[in-house]
């Protein structure tokens, strides 16, 4: 709800710089990143997953209303910090308690489904948004109030209508990386080199601005971004299931530096609802899949650390990516860190494709 929201509130209302936009965002998923290494593990260790998604929605509602008392960028850091730790406690537990209900040739379909409920949430959001700004007259602390109540729900429901498998400790459960097979450390390779190419969605956001875009339609293409990744995500992990998750996944990279290279060159905000969409589809094409193919690279009893280095691996280089992004923005100008972005996908697409096996089913 409040994620397109945030960037255009830094900049807009407090004046913050783009250098300044990225390092608040690099720091709050590198915290995430640590959180969801432990949470991982930890589920793993202790064979529940639960209590790390209740707690982890839990610490995410409460920064929604913290953002409303800001009135400068430190307490919106602050309550990014708290969001993306809630986030950092649930993300790997959550996935793996996916994996741990769905069996091996269905499990593109199941994590292709929850991507899909999960960016129909992140469709209404925005809209939701929207509505209460222009009756609120743009109030935007109002809106950072308001998104504490579907905050509230995902709580009632996980607490309440969720529940998981037992499962027996059957091997220690280690941090190292080394403990996995070649397969799984080559894939964490090249998706943290992919990841150092892909700073935060802000910059998009922000793009969209610097292209002409008013407030309400940079919201809008955001939630058209959001519609096609929706649509998508539940077809392409049911693909992958059967083409095999390689392909998908080099498809996805390289439809990503498509839309880069297209958000470094174009000079018209027309063409920003077609980069939009195609990156909707860039979404739908690695999100869930990539959370699958993790997955089918490790043992049943290690999914939760697998996940969550997996995570941690993307999270610490989207750091670097932000703060590199921020950086070219400044002095190189806004299309700096979009060719930039565009050539990394490009190399981690042949990487894959040349150093990763045509197909995986443990």
């Amino acid at each position: 709800m409040l994620y397109p929201i945030v960037p255009l509130f830094l900049t807009l209302v407090l004046g913050a710089p783009m250098a300044l936009v990225g390092l608040i965002e690099g720091a709050a998923e590198s915290t995430a990143s640590i959180l969801k290494v432990v949470s991982g593990w930890y589920s793993d260790k202790t064979t529940k997953r639960k209590p790390f998604v209740v707690a982890g929605y839990s610490i995410s509602a409460i920064s929604k209303p913290l953002m409303a008392l800001a009135y400068g960028w430190p307490l919106v850091l602050v309550a990014r910090l708290m969001d993306r730790t809630g986030k950092g406690l649930r993300t790997s537990a959550r996935d793996a308690l996916i994996a741990d209900s769905s069996d091996a040739a269905h499990r593109g379909r199941s994590f292709g489904l929850h991507r899909s409920m999960d960016t129909i949430g992140a469709v209404a959001g925005p809209l939701i948004a929207l509505g209460v700004l222009y009756l609120s007259g743009d109030n935007y602390r109002l809106v950072f109030l308001a998104a504490f109540i579907p905050g509230l729900l995902s709580i009632i429901l996980v607490t309440f209508f969720v529940s998981e498998r037992k499962r027996p400790v059957t091997e220690r459960i280690s941090f190292k990386v080394s403990d996995f097979g070649r397969d799984y450390k080559v894939f964490l390779l090249i998706t943290a080199i992919f990841a150092l190419g892909n700073s935060s969605n802000v910059f998009l956001i922000l793009r969209a601005e610097n292209l002409g875009f008013s407030f309400y339609m940079v919201i809008l293409s955001y939630v058209l971004f959001n519609i096609v990744s929706s649509l998508g995500a539940f077809p392409l992990g049911t693909l992958s299931d059967r083409w095999g998750r390689r392909n998908i996944m080099s498809a996805g990279f390289i439809v990503f530096g498509i839309v880069y290279f297209g958000f470094a060159w174009v000079h018209q905000s027309i063409y920003i609802w077609l980069l939009f969409i195609i990156y909707g589809l860039y979404e739908a094409l690695t999100e869930g899949i990539g959370k699958a193919y993790v997955v089918d690279l490790v043992p049943s009893g290690k999914r939760g650390t697998a996940l969550g280095i997996y995570h941690a691996a993307s999270g610490f280089m989207m750091l670097f990516a932000s703060i590199i992004a921020g950086l070219l923005w400044d002095i190189l100008g806004p299309s700096a860190p979009f060719i930039y972005g565009g050539a990394v996908a490009a190399l981690s697409a042949m990487l894959l494709v040349v150093l990763m096996p045509g197909d995986h089913r443990s």
